[in-house]
């Protein structure tokens, strides 16, 4: 068995997967897959001793990977033989880093996600509608949908002219004028794909080739680059839950362990110290979902936990800083009210 085999636990209608994917194809690293229902429970992810509940989540050896804005960086430091993605000036950094904190941060994708059509089949599930509250922490109903679609559609109107009035604006194919698209291109276009590709997400009169010629011809032009890809890449294999569970158990470490900053604000308000046990979660979506583990490092980037699995392996969890919460646990109200 490989000592750093990959796996991605996804979806693949998830607009948040389609990055790691898209990032996976545009560099043809060989992964595995490990398809998840579109909502909760999932035994699969609950097999590694993860209470975490977004898609997707990344497997690398034994070290398990939250969220896009953390995996995509670990993965670019893999496979030096393969030419990388991410941008290589402070510049272009800039643009990248940007880019991404506009989309997600600055509330592209959240309006974005407002503008599904009301007539998906999904929404005639009451489970459903119950999963998507769990998921956003408050009542998701059809009726508020209509409500801020206005509104939403609004601001993604501000995103589509903010690419074709600037990045885009002198006819460049891709964003750091690459030859071929960039991490910037995948920062900056993911978000636009998936509301253009949803029937019905947006008025034609309002968003059209016509209307937004260089950024509709930038997403045409990305996904025949990542169809190519995946075409040479081929299709990646598909494990089952006790099959991926049992390849990350068997696995090397990803990483070498690292230390606490011990000068950390939140370091030294908890009193946390390495074997501290923590609990973390997002600060958003899905943050009643709390992992808790032995702390094993954090610094201003990112933050380590070990937690066990279904068979009492250990694996670690690898969470960023930022747009996640970390708390000491010690269990019972007195922590509950703290979370």
């Amino acid at each position: 068995m490989a000592a750093k085999e990959i796996i991605l636990y996804h979806y693949p209608h998830s607009p948040y997967a389609r990055r790691t994917v898209w990032y996976l194809a545009l560099r043809g690293i060989p992964h595995s897959q490990c398809l998840q229902p579109t909502m909760m429970p999932r035994p699969d992810v609950a097999r590694l001793g993860v209470a975490y509940r977004r898609i997707p989540i990344l497997s690398i050896g034994r070290d398990v990977y939250f969220d896009t804005r953390l995996q995509l960086p670990k993965l670019e430091e893999l496979y030096p033989e393969l030419p990388r993605l991410g941008a290589t000036t402070p510049e272009q950094k800039g643009v990248e880093r940007l880019l991404s904190a506009y989309i997600i941060d600055g509330g592209i994708f959240q309006e974005a996600a407002r503008l599904l059509p009301l007539d998906l089949p999904l929404f005639k599930d009451p489970n459903y509608l119950k999963d998507r509250g769990d998921f956003s922490g408050k009542p998701f109903t059809l009726e508020a949908l209509k409500k801020i679609r206005p509104d939403a559609l609004a601001e993604i109107a501000v995103g589509f002219d903010l690419l074709e009035t600037t990045l885009l604006a002198d006819g460049r194919e891709w964003i750091l004028k690459t030859e071929k698209p960039s991490l910037a291109d995948i920062e900056g276009v993911w978000t636009l794909h998936w509301v253009s590709g949803l029937k019905g997400a947006l008025p034609e009169d309002r968003f059209s080739a016509e209307r937004y010629p260089r950024v509709y011809a930038w997403i045409k032009r990305f996904q025949e680059a990542v169809t190519a890809a995946k075409a040479k890449n081929g299709k990646p294999k598909t494990l089952n839950g006790e099959e991926a569970a049992s390849v990350i158990e068997k696995s090397a470490w990803n990483e070498e362990e690292k230390t606490v900053d011990e000068g950390d604000p939140l370091v030294v308000a908890e009193g946390l110290k390495k074997g501290s046990v923590v609990s973390i979660c997002p600060t958003d979506t899905g943050r009643s979902h709390k992992d808790v583990g032995k702390l094993l490092s954090l610094d201003k980037d990112e933050v380590v936990i070990e937690v066990e699995t279904a068979k009492g392996e250990s694996v670690r969890l690898h969470a960023p800083r930022h747009g996640y919460k970390v708390r000491r646990y010690d269990g019972g109200k007195k922590d509950a009210a703290k979370l």
